[in-house]
């Protein structure tokens, strides 16, 4: 669910917005709702936008998600702010007992701030804005230099495309890495990362390229570890040469298909080994290994080692 609040910058709103339209056309259970507590909003811009769902009319369930995009600031100083979105204030209390997420960006935050739920937070804004927030209130703790930050239920981002980028990133967390990857791609934009998220992923690097070809084999191999594939088998599915292929995936990436393959290995058999359900023979399976001989060889060496000892084929 999109907030729409008056004075709304149009691309804090936009940018998330778009994120999940492209989860859905790959597939995902997301409807797109937005509301406000007015019928019609002008933007910041001056642009209409209406009309909007009353608030109060829309039902959420826990692990839904609110996002708040940010708003001029001149609208937030004013005592039409406090005063026309007190029913608001306390809706979204409540929604947050109940466990629904929420989500600000930029200068969204200031209305969590205003509803108190931010007090005693962790919490982000524009970096013009930060010292702002905290002044006007107190008990929040507002953090510098990060794209966005968790305390809880509430994530709060830094502006404009620091939206997008929390959104791209709650994606990864309920479908993961390669599908926020997809959809980064199909955005044209490089997903990025919170300082407080480990920042090197696999999935998320290697992938500031626009070759076609050189994405779908590293989606075929993201989504195919565990049946292995030789260098022919990869050729023949884009349309190269081995010897092509072998030379354009370096070039696009920086690094060899096999090379490529074993991170891939690793990030997965990391994931896994956080399920203790499974045995080190399931997490050797999945990630393509014939024996667990293999995968304790793999996770012996450090990501800078070479990796040539691990082929790409193992079935």
């Amino acid at each position: 669910m999109f907030v729409v609040p008056p004075a709304v910058h149009l691309l804090d709103l936009t940018g998330p917005v778009q994120v999940f339209y492209e989860a859905a056309t790959y597939g995902q259970p997301y409807r797109l709702t937005f509301c406000s507590y007015q019928s019609v909003v002008s933007s910041a811009a001056g642009l209409g936008l209406g009309p909007l769902v009353p608030f109060a009319e829309v039902p959420l369930v826990p692990g839904d998600v609110i996002f708040l995009p940010g708003l001029a600031m001149e609208y937030l100083r004013s005592e039409a702010f406090r005063q026309e979105g007190t029913a608001f204030f306390g809706w979204l209390q409540e929604q947050h007992s109940r466990g629904v997420r929420l989500c600000s960006v930029c200068t969204g935050a200031f209305i969590l701030a205003h509803a108190g739920l931010l007090d005693g937070k962790k919490c982000t804004t524009h970096w013009r804005r930060l010292a702002e927030l905290q002044a006007r209130y107190p008990h929040v703790r507002a953090q510098a230099d990060t794209l966005f930050v968790r305390d809880g239920l509430i994530d709060t981002s830094a502006g404009l495309t620091a939206g997008i980028d929390l959104a791209l990133y709650l994606l990864e967390e309920r479908h993961g890495p390669l599908f926020a990857t997809k959809v980064a791609r199909e955005l044209v934009v490089y997903s990025r990362r919170g300082a407080q998220h480990r920042q090197l992923s696999v999935y998320l690097d290697y992938r500031n390229h626009l070759h076609s070809g050189v994405h779908q084999v590293q989606d075929w191999l993201a989504d195919n570890l565990a049946m292995g594939a030789t260098i022919n088998v990869l050729a023949e599915m884009v349309h190269m040469s081995p010897r092509t292929l072998t030379r354009t995936f370096r070039q696009a990436t920086g690094i060899s298909i096999n090379e490529y393959t074993t991170a891939l290995r690793r990030e997965l058999a990391a994931t896994l080994r956080q399920n203790s359900a499974l045995t080190m023979e399931n997490i050797a399976a999945q990630c393509g290994f014939r024996n667990v001989r293999q995968l304790r060889r793999l996770e012996s060496t450090s990501n800078g080692e070479s990796t040539s000892r691990v082929p790409i084929i193992q079935k």
